[in-house]
């Protein structure tokens, strides 16, 4: 398995400020149809009865999901898009083709790694992590993107290192330090607590909220960091899946169109640890796609992407992000 590691530009395809109501999301939850084994789990200080209670809590991704109209709205969009493109495998971009522009903030409470301050080189590991996912490199299929780091910044803020999602920290810290244009990806790295692990912005967004763009992860969840058994980079991997116009593995159960995605198999709730066989959708074809970015197992468990996934990607980016 592992491990080492637009329209809306180009056409006038941009999300019209009327259905700006109809793209807000909440935040949902799945339960695990997993068991869990009693066994205490901790992530970054904060500890659950076991690792069941720590996915069923919310704390893996803090990445809302949105709701049935926005879903609808966003494929519809993209079908235009596709259409108008041609998309089709001649008109996808090729694996590496597409560079993304890298500004990670490390966000700390003081000096030392303890405290979040984490080495450059830990940030070069993660840029080497994400560049073998996209590329395929892990086992799964190559995307079009490759990753290049465009700078680091060193914020010390006890504040801002404590930040959740939709806070009032999250929102000075990003308008403080945010970089570029909707085709840069602005890393955060911090501690929000609650041993949440990250969280991210879709493409859509950015025309609304760009300052509020881009991924936070957890300090301790990049390769070498304490936040086992997410501490290989692949929290990041999965938050800029979410950053390219990816929704999780998961999302919608064993019913409806899931993750708008034909190539992943529907699984009822998030995967956990590495459950190999699990096919938690008997009335669907194909098992639970554990080994996917985009479900909750450990990062030594995820290692690739589909085409269709992929696709996905190369479509929203461009339509969105003119990227």
């Amino acid at each position: 398995m592992k491990k080492l590691v637009l329209v809306g530009f180009a056409l006038g395809l941009t999300v019209p400020a009327l259905a700006q109501q109809v793209l807000k999301a909440a935040p949902a939850c799945s339960a695990s149809v997993q068991q869990g084994d009693g066994v205490p789990f901790q992530v970054d200080g904060t500890i659950w009865s076991d690792q069941k209670a720590f996915v069923d809590s919310g704390s893996r991704c803090g990445t809302p999901t949105p709701h049935a109209a926005a879903l609808q709205y966003i494929d519809e969009r993209m079908n235009e898009f596709q259409a108008l493109r041609g998309a089709g495998p001649s008109m996808e971009r090729v694996g590496g083709s597409v560079t993304v522009s890298v500004w990670v903030h490390v966000i700390n409470k003081g000096s030392g790694i303890t405290n979040g301050d984490i080495p450059q080189s830990q940030i070069d590991n993660q840029i080497a992590v994400l560049n073998a996912a996209y590329a395929g490199s892990t086992g799964g299929f190559a995307t079009p993107y490759r990753f290049v780091l465009a700078g680091v910044d060193r914020t010390t803020n006890a504040t801002w290192y404590t930040m959740s999602p939709g806070s009032t920290a999250e929102s000075q810290a990003k308008a403080a330090l945010h970089r570029g244009d909707a085709k840069t990806l602005n890393l955060y790295t911090a501690s929000p607590g609650g041993g949440l692990l990250g969280w991210a912005t879709f493409p859509w967004s950015y025309s609304s909220a760009p300052l509020s763009d881009g991924a936070v992860i957890l300090f301790s969840s990049v390769p070498g960091g304490t936040a086992a058994p997410y501490n290989l980079g692949d929290t990041a991997t999965h938050e800029i899946g979410h950053w390219l116009g990816l929704y999780h593995t998961f999302q919608g159960g064993c019913n409806g169109s899931g993750d708008s995605v034909s190539d992943t198999a529907a699984e009822r709730s998030p995967a956990y640890g590495c459950p190999v066989g699990l096919d938690s959708c008997r009335n669907k074809t194909g098992r639970d796609p554990i080994e996917n970015f985009m479900d909750y197992t450990d990062d030594s468990c995820m290692y690739l992407f589909t085409p269709g996934q992929s696709t996905r990607m190369d479509s929203l980016s461009l339509q969105y992000r003119g990227l």
